[in-house]
C-alpha cells in the first residue's frame, strides 16, 4: 500500500517542490498550509507520516505536534529555519521523530521520510518495528525495550535517525558529551561494544552496527 504523506507547509513554492519529490518517490502527498486545518484533517484521516513546518500561521508546528501526540503516534518530520540547538530539542521533545533545517535538499527529505517509515512500519527483510521514544529516552525493538544507559541511548538514537550514514568517533563524542561526561575515543568504542551486545540479544541474526575502517561506525536498518 502506498504511504500517505501530509505536508503542512505555508510556503507554497516549497510545498510544491516537496510534493513533487515525495510523489516521485512513490508516495501519495497532500498539502495543507494551516496548522489548525492540518490537525483537524489528521484527526479525520490520519496519514502515514506528517512533514510539519515549525513556523505556521495561527497554530504553529510545535503546538500541532503536541496536539497530535495527545491522540496519535503518527511519525512527524519537522521542518524549520531555526538552527539553534534549543529549537531542535524543543521539536524532538514535543514528539517529532526527526528534524530538518531549511534550506534542505529535497532528496535528503525523501531519504529521511523513507528512514522514518522503515523504523515505524517495520524494517526491511522482516525486521521488527523500531520505535524511538524521545520523552522516555528509550528505544523499543518489537516488544523489547533496550536496557540502555543515557549515553548509549543518545548514540544509538542519533545513528538510527540517519541509517547508512557513517559517524566518526568525534561526532559520536560530541553526542555523548551532551551528558557533560569526560569521554574519549575508548569510551565510544566501549559504548559501541555494549550496544552491539544488547542489540544481538534482541536481533541475534542481524548486524545493526558496522565498523567503517578509518571513519567510525554506521547503523543499517
Amino acid at each position: 500500500m502506498t504511504a500517505r504523506i501530509l505536508i503542512v507547509e505555508d510556503e507554497s513554492d516549497l510545498a510544491a517542490i516537496v510534493t513533487d519529490y515525495v510523489v516521485a518517490a512513490g508516495f501519495a502527498a497532500e498539502v495543507i498550509a494551516d496548522g489548525k486545518a492540518a490537525l483537524e484533517h489528521a484527526a479525520r484521516a490520519m496519514p502515514d507520516l506528517i512533514v510539519l513546518d515549525l513556523m505556521l500561521p495561527g497554530l504553529d508546528g510545535l503546538a500541532v505536534c503536541r496536539a497530535l501526540r495527545a491522540f496519535s503516534d503518527v511519525p512527524i518530520l519537522m521542518l524549520t529555519a531555526r538552527v539553534e540547538e534549543v529549537d531542535r530539542l524543543l521539536g524532538l521533545e514535543a514528539g517529532a521523530d526527526d528534524y530538518l533545517c531549511k534550506p534542505f535538499s529535497p532528496r535528503e527529505l525523501v531519504a529521511r521520510i523513507k528512514a522514518i517509515l522503515r523504523r515505524t512500519q517495520g524494517g526491511e527483510a522482516g525486521r521488527p518495528l523500531l520505535q524511538i521514544d524521545e520523552a522516555a529516552r528509550s528505544i523499543r525493538i518489537g516488544s523489547h525495550v533496550l536496557d540502555l544507559t543515557p549515553s548509549e541511548y543518545h548514540v544509538l538514537a542519533a545513528m538510527l535517525r540517519r541509517p547508512g550514514m557513517a559517524y566518526s568517533r568525534t561526532q559520536l563524542l560530541d553526542i555523548v558529551r551532551r551528558d557533560n561526561l569526560d569521554v574519549n575515543d575508548r569510551t565510544i568504542d566501549t559504548h559501541i561494544k555494549n550496544l552491539r551486545r544488547k542489540l544481538a540479544a534482541v536481533l541475534p541474526e542481524v548486524e545493526v552496527i558496522h565498523s567503517i575502517y578509518g571513519v567510525g561506525y554506521r547503523v543499517d536498518w
